[in-house]
């Protein structure tokens, strides 16, 4: 029997190179957009975090051609520079968008890399639009290919499928045919890594960062004629072989619209881990519906999927940080009735207050394995014994986009307004129509550092 493994690295790579702007359905379009927006707007606030500013003053202390802009900074940078930095800042507040075919975040990986990319070789909108797309396809395929044991083992996809998604956007930038492609692929699999248990640290958003660079350099590399496998993701000892136990050719392969993986991205309007998500929708469903008053909450039960166990699930967080990876903080924080959408609600000081540490030790976590990844169901007992349950599931794209949109435009103006003033709904109607008659320096021009 012939157990050759099916030539998956080729036939993305041939997936990819091929990507035209023409090919891409409105769908695609109106969310890649929609990505692009909503990137901007978490890393401006991004870039003042703690970790950027650490990893800005390392990286640019050895100076660097100025060829791409860090975002919310005002400075520039080497391309790699720039994708490491931008990446990592557009990470740090774990409020950028998911999608559950990599259980990741594939637009922090992709799209900082690009951005700079484009910018060095000063590539039109369109341009941009089509590599981000081929890139968003690509690292869900990979995702496909080789979940959920991936993941499960303690990989973080956002770093090593990202590195792969990051290369096929970059070559597709490049315009490089497949066979080259497929060796930036073979470059950004040998050089992808990032660790779980790195959740609640400044290294996860360095994931991000690491990702974006990653797939430029291999894109770059690749060009000049640097090799790697060809079959990287499936041959023995490749990437599928040495970091999971599954393998889906036929997932990854499976003919699809261009839009069927970027229609189904996820966005985040609470600032904190995807996974807790539904069970902050849940728990302000409770307080909303039942009028209830978090002082009169006795018990609560949150039934999760297993898959948040090793995710966001630190019990007694004592960080701002660490809180976003605590499914019991985030649920008390929603039935306490905070702003959970707000960067300043997850503070090193909210960690410790009473009430919020009441709420968050009478909370029992049962897992679920009927759950899928995003589903979450709440049930709170009253001090009348009463008991109240509502459920979520984040997992499911909103369907309709123009409602999405608007939601974005929100999440924008919160983030963005108090930074950059009257630049910030400039630079959002620039990029509501990005692509059409913008440039991209126009857009990075507008998303410089409020100082500069």
């Amino acid at each position: 029997m012939d157990k050759t493994p099916p030539p998956v690295t080729r036939w993305l790579a041939e997936h990819a190179s091929s990507m035209t702007y023409g090919d891409l359905p409105d769908a695609a379009v109106i969310v890649a957009r929609q990505c692009i927006l909503d990137w901007i707007a978490v890393t401006i606030p991004g870039a003042a975090e703690p970790a950027v500013r650490i990893l800005s003053e390392e990286l640019l202390a050895d100076g660097a051609l100025p060829a791409a802009s860090l975002v919310g900074a005002g400075a520039r940078s080497s391309a790699l520079n720039a994708a490491l930095i931008n990446g990592t800042a557009s990470h740090a507040l774990d409020y950028d968008d998911v999608n559950m075919a990599i259980l990741g975040h594939p637009t922090v990986a992709v799209l900082p890399g690009l951005l700079a990319l484009a910018e060095q070789i000063d590539a039109t909108p369109q341009d941009v639009i089509t590599a981000f797309v081929a890139g968003y396809d690509v690292v869900c395929r990979t995702g496909a290919l080789i979940s959920p044991g991936h993941y499960q083992h303690g990989f973080h996809a956002t770093a090593t499928i990202g590195s792969v998604g990051a290369a096929a956007a970059c070559a597709r930038l490049l315009g490089l045919d497949a066979d080259t492609t497929a060796m930036a692929y073979g470059i950004a699999s040998t050089m992808a890594s990032g660790l779980k248990s790195m959740f609640g640290t400044m290294c996860k958003p360095l994931h991000a960062g690491r990702a974006a660079q990653n797939g430029i350099q291999a894109a770059r590399l690749a060009a000049r004629g640097f090799t790697s496998r060809p079959d990287a993701l499936e041959c023995a000892q490749g990437l599928a072989a040495t970091q999971s136990v599954n393998f889906n050719p036929e997932e990854a392969m499976r003919e699809l619209p261009c839009d069927y993986h970027i229609r189904n991205n996820l966005f985040k309007y609470h600032a904190s881990c995807y996974l807790t998500h539904g069970a902050i929708e849940a728990s302000v469903t409770l307080r909303e519906r039942h009028a209830l008053s978090s002082n009169a909450i006795q018990g609560i039960e949150i039934r999760v999927p297993p898959v948040t166990d090793r995710v966001c699930n630190i019990a007694k967080p004592t960080t701002g940080l660490e809180a976003k990876f605590s499914l019991r903080l985030t649920a008390a924080l929603a039935l306490s009735g905070r702003d959970t959408s707000g960067i300043a609600t997850f503070s090193d000081a909210m960690t410790k207050e009473p009430e919020l540490l009441r709420l968050r030790d009478m909370a029992t976590i049962t897992f679920d394995e009927s759950y899928p990844e995003a589903k979450a169901k709440m049930t709170v007992e009253t001090s009348g014994g009463e008991r109240f349950s509502a459920w979520h599931d984040a997992g499911v794209a909103d369907a309709d986009l123009g409602r999405q949109g608007r939601k974005l435009e929100r999440k924008f103006d919160a983030l963005v307004e108090p930074l950059l003033g009257e630049r910030s709904a400039q630079l959002r109607t620039v990029l509501a129509k990005f692509g059409e008659g913008n440039s991209l320096a126009d857009v990075m021009n507008l998303a410089r550092g409020v100082n500069s």
